[in-house]
């Protein structure tokens, strides 16, 4: 859980001004769609630009990193995509990037899942080729990787509907189906896959690529074979996070809570739950903050830090008592993602430092998996130095390692 915004993630791509200056004339200006190819569920596929391996060197070059720029050897061709997907049994339209490394070699897939966002502006569809996200995304591709980033279900074609915020179902269906139009359009565009997937993200991402995980175990899908996944710091046991909630005095980023109450309140459309869990003003202002248009911090300005003002005091000292917490209880426990046994390798990574999403909740989430069966030479906890924001950068840098390695 987080309000980093995806690659922020990769902060040492700060170089990216001087390359637009450069490169800028290599946009695509009248783009057209794609055909519908037929069987599949992709709706279209609009161009959003090319990146160019060198220019993708000369920002680590510029960037005084200790990275192979090497590592970066395939020009890459950006698309906006729309695809079928389900949300409550109904079949909807959402969206996400593509990304095609230009090569004719066989080459695996990555689906990177973005972290915490609540304003339409920063879904990765509508993001320029020209940011800092993007420009993340390319430097995967050109690593040689198909590389896909769900808006996830809320964002985007799909942003009539309240953002599912830690909710397990429609998470893992939003990367799923993205997963099986981008194999259509690198179909459509010639590129080979070798049917290898990886999946990674930090945060709610992290959450996300969990999630994922477990769908695609559950129900694999067709030539898709899942090779490892690298999910960072995220509140994969909801229930545990809630209790973490309950014990502080203070939580500097409080519209995590109340998203989270937006998002339960909607798609269990539970109309007390806002005034159930949270006190005035704060509960009947909390479904304003959340208009697509606002930041995280322009939400945290409109609550408070204390948690005694935020949370009812009855769920904080007597949740019994409350007449949605029996409702949250369950609903958190059955979005806890402790309920499975993995078989393909995971890497979890959290940081020793980490306030927003407590190092513990890895923990328990690890020792649990292996209670539950889990191999313990495919299951690796990770502690990275930092806290929520400052461990991702070696998170990165460690996938990235790992990712060469392994593809």
């Amino acid at each position: 859980m987080t309000g980093i915004k995806l690659l922020f993630l990769w902060r040492w791509m700060s170089a990216l001004c001087l390359s637009i200056l450069i490169f800028s004339c290599s946009d695509n200006n009248d783009p057209e769609p794609d055909p519908e190819p037929d069987e599949s569920n992709l709706v279209e596929a609009i161009p959003a630009g090319t990146w160019a391996a060198t220019q993708l060197q000369l920002l680590i070059q510029l960037s005084g990193r200790d990275i192979n720029v090497n590592f970066f050897a395939h020009d890459v061709d950006i698309y906006r995509v729309v695809y079928k997907t389900t949300y409550l049994e109904d079949e909807i339209e959402a969206s996400g990037l593509v990304l095609l490394p230009k090569t004719t070699a066989e080459v695996p897939m990555i689906s990177f899942q973005h972290g915490t966002i609540v304003a339409q502006s920063d879904a990765p569809s509508v993001q320029t080729k020209e940011s800092e996200q993007v420009v993340s995304y390319a430097a995967l591709a050109s690593m040689g990787f198909i590389t896909i980033v769900p808006d996830m279900i809320g964002f985007g074609r799909s942003k009539d509907i309240f953002h599912p915020y830690f909710i397990e179902e429609p998470t893992a269906d939003a990367v799923r189906d993205l997963i099986m139009a981008a194999r259509a359009l690198a179909v459509q565009k010639n590129i080979n896959s070798d049917d290898r997937l990886f999946l990674a993200g930090y945060s709610q991402g992290g959450y996300a690529t969990m999630a994922a995980h477990k769908a695609l175990e559950s129900e694999p899908l067709d030539g898709v074979t899942l090779v490892a996944s690298f999910p960072g710091a995220g509140g994969y046991d909801i229930s545990e996070m809630l209790n973490y909630f309950r014990g502080l005095e203070t939580y500097n980023d409080p519209y995590y809570l109340a998203y989270v109450g937006m998002s339960y309140k909607s798609y269990y459309e539970r109309t007390d739950l806002l005034s159930g869990f949270f006190n005035e003003p704060y509960a009947t202002r909390i479904p304003s903050l959340f208009d697509g248009i606002k930041s995280s911090a322009q939400i945290n300005a409109q609550l408070t830090n204390e948690i005694a003002a935020l949370v009812n005091e009855d769920i904080r000292l007597d949740p019994a008592s409350n007449p949605v917490y029996g409702f949250l209880s369950e609903s958190f426990s059955e979005n806890s993602l402790t309920d499975w046994t993995p078989e393909a390798p995971i890497y979890l990574y959290h940081g020793d430092a980490d306030m927003t999403v407590p190092l513990e909740n890895s923990n328990g989430v690890y020792q649990t998996l292996l209670d539950n069966g889990a191999d313990p030479n495919k299951l690796e906890l990770i502690v990275l130095p930092g806290d929520h924001t400052s461990a991702v950068e070696p998170y990165i840098e460690d996938i990235v390692k790992k990712l060469q390695e392994m593809k």
